[in-house]
């Protein structure tokens, strides 16, 4: 007994319509995982920020995200949510999925920047409390390029910026400067002393 052949393009034909047929089945059998749940998360999350729980919001937000993960509305309220609260580490990755959504969000894009902002003065603050702005040349001048790039942003010129006083330190906070006393003036040589004696 003889089998009978096909030609090549035939099994290869017939191996991709399975393939195909397999695949698109296991998509309609498998939703999206939480689709129909995403006004469902907002919700709840929209309550939980007007009740004042922070933390069951941004959880119920992360969710609405998963649910619809190219929304970007969930990711804009947990960015504005978290920088409210002070979590700037958040803050700025959730503004940064924003973006990914939408590139122009200017929402996003100033949570981003002034939470990047706040992170750069928390930590150059702590560098000054513990000494290292005056013992690390590279800290300080860091520190410096930072703040000249910032004045030059904001459209300060770095001389008007430079002629501002110093903040005040120790005892003698709040105290007017002292005036500097006049120092006596040199008295005339007699022309008649001989200079070489």
């Amino acid at each position: 007994m003889r089998m009978k052949q096909y030609p090549s393009f035939v099994v290869v034909r017939c191996l991709v319509a399975a393939t195909l047929l397999v695949s698109l089945t296991a998509c309609v059998s498998n939703p999206k995982k939480g689709g129909g749940n995403y006004s469902q998360l907002i919700g709840q999350a929209e309550s939980e920020v007007s009740a004042g729980r922070v933390e069951p919001a941004l959880a119920a937000f992360n969710e609405a995200a998963k649910a619809d993960p190219t929304n970007k509305e969930p990711w804009v309220r947990s960015a504005q949510l978290a920088f409210d609260a002070g979590n700037y580490g958040r803050a700025i990755t959730a503004a940064e999925e924003v973006l990914r959504r939408d590139p122009a969000d200017l929402v996003a894009d100033s949570v981003l920047t002034v939470s990047g902002l706040r992170v750069a003065v928390q930590s150059l603050q702590r560098l000054q409390a513990n000494g290292a702005l005056a013992t690390s040349d590279t800290a300080r001048k860091e520190a410096e390029q930072l703040a000249s790039a910032l004045r030059s942003t904001m459209g300060e010129s770095p001389s008007r910026a430079s002629s501002t006083p110093a903040p005040c330190r120790g005892s003698r906070c709040g105290r007017p400067a002292a005036r500097p006393q006049p120092q006596p003036q040199p008295q005339a040589k007699p022309s008649d002393e001989n200079p070489f004696r």
